[in-house]
């Protein structure tokens, strides 16, 4: 049997619809479930499934009542300053996310950091991620970890740490920030946060200065 293009859009709605169960970030559950749902309410209409319709379309009207509320709702970010690398609630940290931290920063391994500079960033007074970085030079800070659980990656706390508190880095005279790193996520993500690629270094290096 053929399907014809109506089915193949009805199939993209519910494909939409399982991908968004998949997602661990709110944010993106929202806005795939709502496409999904909103491709799948006008499928019902175009088979005159009338149910469907109607099911799809409430769901379309609650996501964006939500998606709607994410997008007013105020943030208070912190942070606050570690004096040890070693401190129980960060081993705890990196031994629950080891795995999702090799993903994006493979050579991290805290026990080779003499010197750090070690933060976490709380949002609404929620730890949502750790910061870790190295001195390497006056005034040049290396990134050695910048880690945001996995359903808090929606920018924000990257846009305060890196627009918002620069005056956070430069109080402790920061003047640059360095990065290596070899995994093309996670270079996209810097390239967001306006870090641009050092082309007179061997190796992915990237920094940002901070002005």
């Amino acid at each position: 049997m053929t399907l014809d293009w109506i089915q193949i859009f009805g199939y993209f709605g519910s494909v939409l619809i399982a991908v968004s169960l998949t997602m661990r970030s709110i944010v993106r559950l929202r806005w795939i479930n709502f496409f999904g749902a909103l491709t799948f309410s006008i499928y019902g209409l175009l088979v005159a499934a009338i149910p469907v319709f109607m099911l799809n379309g409430f769901i379309v009207f609650i996501d964006v009542y939500y998606l709607f509320q994410m997008h007013r709702q105020q943030n208070y970010f912190e942070i606050l300053e570690k004096s040890r690398i070693n401190a129980r609630y960060l081993l705890r940290f990196f031994s629950f996310y080891q795995e999702d931290i090799k993903k994006f920063f493979p050579e991290f391994h805290p026990e080779k950091i003499t010197k750090p500079l070690v933060f976490i960033i709380l949002r609404n007074m929620m730890p949502v991620g750790v910061f870790i970085g190295e001195a390497a030079g006056k005034g040049v800070l290396e990134i050695k970890l910048d880690y945001v659980i996995p359903d808090y990656r929606d920018l924000k706390s990257a846009h305060f740490l890196y627009s918002k508190r620069q005056k956070f880095f430069r109080d402790k005279n920061i003047s640059r920030l360095e990065i290596k790193s070899d995994v093309q996520k996670h270079v996209r993500f810097l390239e967001k946060m306006g870090f641009k690629q050092d082309r007179l270094r061997w190796g992915n290096y990237y920094y940002k200065d901070l002005g």
